[in-house]
């Protein structure tokens, strides 16, 4: 029995520790980042991906849109839908700011009211979750 406990503590131990939370802005929890682009909704239920590469995927392995290295967020047919500025600053595609990730993970929208918190997330990462796509 004990090591069945240590076993499932050990598992559960791995799971929050290679996952970052995404929370609203009075810190519930909406979801969670793992290290791999594994994004879970508050339930720990697969909801999409940020594969390695940049694409973004639905929970069905749809492709949705791209982060390129650049910044730039692209939606499935790769037209620009925003960009993400090397100082946490989101655009839209016409170049209107429209939120803030700032260094320590919080996110601001455009008028500096934090909307949520994701500290330990990439920014672009944090920007497709918050700004351009619903998951």
């Amino acid at each position: 029995m004990q090591k069945v406990f240590l076993t499932i503590l050990a598992l559960v131990s791995i799971t929050v520790c290679n996952a970052q939370s995404i929370e609203s802005g009075n810190h519930s929890t909406k979801g969670y980042i793992k290290s791999n682009g594994t994004i879970e909704n508050s339930s720990h239920s697969t909801v999409g991906y940020i594969k390695s590469d940049g694409t973004i995927e639905n929970g069905s392995h749809s492709t949705i849109g791209y982060i390129k290295s650049n910044g730039t967020i692209e939606n499935s047919s790769h037209s620009t839908v925003g960009y993400v500025k090397s100082d946490g600053t989101v655009e839209n595609s016409s170049h209107s700011t429209i939120g803030y990730i700032k260094s320590n993970g919080t996110v601001e929208n455009s008028s500096h009211s934090t909307i949520g918190y994701a500290s330990g997330v990439k920014k672009e990462w944090a920007a497709v979750v918050y700004f351009f796509f619903k998951f």
